[in-house]
């Protein structure tokens, strides 16, 4: 698909494909039936523990030899504030006396880990060939330890001047996230949402802005995504809504339902399920309080309190109250192996731009 494929060959990789890491949507069996056909694969690792990063990494180098990404984040862990979680766990209290909860039970801690020592130590025990940031990177001394290890560094930019910052550092490969991009924003010079562009503009001036190569990211979920994105300029894509309809993904009940159905026609950007603007569908407690509160509490605080109301709906098939993570392509998708679709993916994409 790409003439120049110097790019891939610095991945390991043969097709311009990588999955996005989304946590809590996905483990190691989807980043292998990526990697099967030929793009790299990713294991999120912000919500699981060192040993279970451990296992992860070892069912799926039990299967495979292909490059792996691990994918971390690099926020501030925030002191809890007792009286601004205390005020939102006061605007969540309806929700808890209609769910017949109680509004004074202790929410549970948010288990959102950024980068650290501890983390890096496992990188440079696993040694994989790829690993990316999410707001933007961890400190200096950390990064180093992890280019020591040999492997390739990528990052999250929402602006040019993110790209430009990145770039600086001297990131292997810079993931431009539109604005049409489920999950977190990858945001981390700026906190303003209203001024974030998409794709279509913000790929092709961030190859302008660089040297180093270019992954387009956000609203990328059929085979033309991905033509445009190399007409752009972008080395490679990055998918993932398009991947949690894969049987691989291990989203719920409800969360399968909403991207299937009309409503994943209908996103927005959130802060009420972690305190970071992230793009999901739109559900009840969105819609009520949200999308954007001013009282969502900093990132990753704000999930404890919907946490007990979550676990109440949830197994009845609801999804009122919790994270439904989308991009805007949802209704673009379509459901087949992680697999078929990757390779599925690359040729439609390969035919169009032949042209």
């Amino acid at each position: 698909m790409w003439a120049d494929k110097t790019f891939l060959t610095m991945l390991g990789i043969t097709l311009p494909i990588l999955q996005a890491p989304m946590a809590g949507a996905q483990d190691h069996r989807l980043a292998l039936a990526v990697a099967r056909a030929g793009g790299l694969g990713a294991v999120p690792c912000a919500m699981l523990t060192p040993d279970r990063i451990r296992a992860e990494v070892a069912a799926f180098r039990s299967q495979s030899d292909a490059p792996l990404n691990l994918n971390f984040f690099c926020h501030s862990a925030p002191d809890p504030d007792p009286a601004r979680l205390s005020a939102w766990q006061h605007q969540l209290a309806p929700y808890y006396r209609e769910l017949g909860l109680d509004p004074a039970t202790p929410a549970p801690l948010s288990n959102r880990a950024p980068f650290d020592a501890t983390l890096c130590a496992l990188v440079e025990e696993l040694r994989p060939a790829v690993v990316s940031f999410h707001f933007g990177l961890p400190a200096p001394d950390l990064l180093a330890r992890v280019r020591a290890t040999g492997a390739r560094i990528l990052s999250s930019a929402t602006t040019v001047a993110e790209a430009r910052w990145l770039d600086g550092q001297g990131v292997d490969a810079i993931i431009a996230q539109g604005l049409e991009a489920g999950g977190h924003r990858g945001l981390f010079l700026t906190d303003q949402t209203a001024t974030q562009i998409g794709t279509l503009s913000l790929v092709p001036q961030i190859v302008d802005a660089v040297a180093c190569p270019v992954i387009a990211a956000g609203g990328i979920a059929d085979a033309r995504g991905i033509a445009a994105a190399a007409m752009l300029g972008a080395s490679a894509v990055q998918i993932g809504t398009a991947y949690l309809f894969c049987p691989e993904a291990t989203i719920s009940a409800p969360h399968r339902q909403a991207l299937s159905g009309r409503d994943a026609e209908t996103t927005a950007l959130t802060n009420v399920f972690t305190g970071r603007p992230a793009r999901g569908v739109v559900n009840r407690v969105m819609h009520e309080i949200g999308p954007l509160s001013p009282h969502a509490p900093a990132f990753p605080l704000a999930g404890g309190a919907l946490a007990p109301l979550r676990a109440a709906t949830e197994p009845q098939g609801s999804g009122d109250f919790m994270p439904l993570w989308s991009g805007q392509s949802a209704p673009l998708c379509q459901a087949m192996s992680a697999e078929s679709l990757t390779t599925a993916l690359a040729e439609q994409a390969a035919a169009l731009l032949a042209g």
